[in-house]
């Protein structure tokens, strides 16, 4: 009888921990990169594999990293927002093309528009990795001690923007 008892105990404390994790959500999971200086990096320009950006070159002011992909269908769909928040100039928005073939990457801006004041290519995915990307869409809204201040896993929504990236920049930068 005994024999039965554990393995049927070590089940349902395993049953226990799946249900808990089935009830997360995974866009909520705090990064432990908040508050902590954004990891630096420099990178060829997408538009211009001759020029290289580097983090450090974004100090002195708010910006937006967004970390997207060509092959990437949620990308897509936060896009249009994207095109339209950079019209208004309220900061730098940097693109992190991850995991990506450049000439895609070109290709898929010329037809979707280019909301992206620069976007560096990260090919091998490293620099990613090192901001704890866990897929793309990702957004981190960057202070101008080059610290991170937000991160946003998944798509920027009107509601995000509108609601949380916005306030947060103009928070910022005053």
């Amino acid at each position: 009888m005994n024999r039965f008892l554990i393995p049927l105990g070590v089940f349902i404390v395993l049953v226990v921990f799946l249900g808990i994790g089935l009830g997360l959500k995974p866009r909520e999971v705090p990064s432990p990169l908040i508050d902590k200086p954004a990891p630096a990096f420099t990178l060829t320009r997408l538009d211009d594999p001759n020029l290289s950006v580097r983090a450090e070159d974004m100090r002195g002011q708010v910006w937006i990293l967004n970390v997207w992909a060509s092959w990437c269908v949620a990308c897509l769909d936060e896009h249009p927002l994207l095109v339209e928040f950079s019209r208004q100039g309220l900061v730098p928005l940097y693109g992190l093309n991850y995991k990506d073939k450049p000439d895609d990457a070109r290709a898929w801006l010329a037809r979707h528009g280019n909301p992206y004041d620069v976007s560096v290519v990260d090919g091998d995915g490293r620099v990613g990795i090192d901001y704890g990307v866990y897929g793309v869409p990702e957004t981190f809204v960057i202070d101008k001690q080059g610290v991170i201040r937000y991160k946003h896993i998944g798509p920027v929504t009107p509601e995000v923007l509108d609601g949380t990236i916005v306030p947060l920049i103009q928070r910022l930068q005053s």
